[in-house]
């Protein structure tokens, strides 16, 4: 398996600990402010790039799902309200955003159609071909080992199925590449440290978005482990990107 710069990318240098118990333990800690930040610092734009993001699965019509990373479960909720399949597995490796995901589930009377998971993305607790649809949401930059980790996602597709990447890039236009660059080295890392007082969480943010392999780069990583119809769509002037593969 290929090493990519992103995968040594941690939130905590000073750690003796490796990216995976880092991720997870600096998950946990933000877990109670995370869905907080994510409208605030994105001005809730977040909620469009999300439901863009599903919307390439609408054909696909997906009895079956996964997501993968999913956090406090907004993505599988979000699914089942627009796709309505069956069932959605979330797993994660951070019990602090399960916790909170749980707690909205049962809000969202979606207890019977959600189930969450404490699970890795390199090691994914389910049989081959088990999933119709897999989803990632800003979890892949996370992934200690990218390869490995879309190579189990592969691994549980059925063959036609479909994976959907929704992940931070970095745009390209002048002007609004600099701000953006401000924005996440300065502003975010500020207001993390303020609203969540974790400076560290939301610093690791933007270094792992500067060493992600984005764009070509991921479909080819995608592609690399079997992938078929690779693409990569760019929204709000390449600020987040959607990737999608089938199997």
């Amino acid at each position: 398996m290929s090493e990519f710069a992103h995968d040594k990318v941690v939130p905590y240098r000073t750690s003796g600990q490796g990216k995976k118990d880092q991720v997870a333990a600096m998950f946990d800690d933000i877990a109670p402010r995370y869905d907080f930040m994510n409208r605030f610092l994105s001005a809730g734009i977040d909620v469009y790039w999300r439901r863009k993001a599903l919307q390439k699965l609408k054909a696909n019509a997906p009895k079956l799902m996964l997501d993968v990373a999913t956090g406090t479960a907004d993505v599988a909720i979000m699914a089942a309200e627009m796709l309505r399949p069956s069932k959605i597995y979330g797993i994660d490796i951070s019990e602090g955003m399960l916790e909170f995901g749980r707690k909205k589930l049962v809000k969202e009377k979606l207890t019977d159609v959600i189930e969450l998971r404490n699970g890795d993305s390199e090691k994914i607790d389910f049989p081959d071909e088990s999933f119709d649809a897999v989803t990632v949401a800003f979890g892949v930059r996370n992934f200690a080992g990218l390869e490995k980790g879309m190579s189990e996602i592969l691994r549980v597709l059925k063959p036609g199925g479909k994976l959907v990447v929704l992940e931070f890039s970095k745009p390209a236009l002048p002007g609004i590449r600099e701000l953006y660059n401000v924005y996440m080295n300065v502003v975010a890392p500020g207001m993390g440290g303020i609203f969540s007082k974790n400076r560290d969480a939301y610093q690791y943010l933007h270094d792992s978005v500067q060493k992600f392999p984005e764009g070509k780069a991921f479909t080819h990583v995608l592609s690399s482990v079997g992938f078929k119809e690779t693409l990569c769509e760019r929204l709000s002037f390449g600020i987040c990107s959607i990737y999608t593969g089938t199997r």
